[in-house]
């Protein structure tokens, strides 16, 4: 008995080994091959949004989404099995996002149209960064994300402040134009306010008279004078993130202080950089 589980043991380690590892050839081949078939099976989903692949090929792209889902099924069942916390894996984000992913297909028997939420699938591709050893470009992408957290109280008041400037120009130009000119209500004036303040116009409403035409220009300027303000404080943001990454070991040669913490050689003159700060 003890040999059994011994074996178990063992067979589940080699299986976590290449299911969950990118170390080993059978591994690397693995979550390639896994990523293929996301990447292939999301075509699928596109192709059959198409009406005339649809009609033609219809039969054959549900087939297909069958074996992939069911590739899927059997992959996200072997990593509730060897996982060495199947919980853990269950809650974490992949394994949710393993789970969305075939989730679809089954309840497409029951909810017609359900599987075209299968474009969840790209999801899975985030798994690209830890195939490919990618994982050292995600700092840059943390970076950013800091910066973005710490940006959303300004962001928030700022929005806010829009949100108040296009509720006072709604209201007005629904007063000067009123229903004859298209704006007939309030909501359809919100509307039309934030079409012109971020400078899409549509121009499926328009002003009619002087004033409304003098407002909407003043609407117009206003846009272009607003719009890259989140743009400044996101920007801010990220400049104190990366100063906060900066460690203060001088250069011997030309003496500047400030560099990146895994840098090795100094960024103004080239010069190798002292291990200790």
């Amino acid at each position: 008995m003890a040999t059994e589980t011994d074996s178990e043991s063992l067979f589940k380690l080699k299986l976590r080994r290449i299911i969950f590892g990118t170390d080993t050839p059978a591994g690397r081949f693995f979550d390639i091959s896994l990523i293929v078939c996301i990447i292939l099976s999301v075509m699928l989903v596109f192709l059959d949004t198409v009406a005339h692949i649809h009609q033609q090929y219809g039969e054959i792209i549900v087939v297909l989404e069958w074996c992939f889902t069911i590739i899927f099924t059997v992959e996200y069942l072997l990593r509730l099995y060897c996982s060495a916390k199947p919980l853990e894996y269950a809650k974490s984000f992949y394994g949710v996002v393993d789970l969305l992913s075939v989730l679809p297909t089954y309840l497409a028997l029951v909810f017609p149209g359900a599987n075209f939420t299968m474009v969840i699938r790209v999801l899975r591709l985030f798994r690209i960064f830890r195939v490919f050893k990618l994982l050292r470009y995600l700092s840059e992408g943390n970076l950013l994300l800091r910066a973005m957290m710490q940006s959303s109280r300004k962001v928030f008041i700022f929005f806010f402040s829009v949100s108040l400037i296009v509720v006072v120009l709604s209201s007005i130009m629904y007063v000067v134009e009123g229903p004859n000119n298209g704006f007939s209500s309030i909501p359809k004036s919100i509307y039309w306010t934030i079409v012109t303040i971020t400078t899409v116009g549509y121009g499926d409403i328009t002003p009619g008279t002087n004033l409304g035409q003098a407002i909407a220009a003043f609407t117009m300027l206003l846009g272009y004078s607003i719009i890259a303000i989140p743009t400044g404080i996101l920007t801010a943001e990220i400049s104190q993130e990366i100063g906060k990454h900066k460690d203060l070991r001088r250069c011997s040669n030309c003496l500047k202080v400030g560099h990146e913490t895994n840098a090795l050689y100094c960024d103004k003159c080239g010069s190798e950089l002292e291990a200790d700060i």
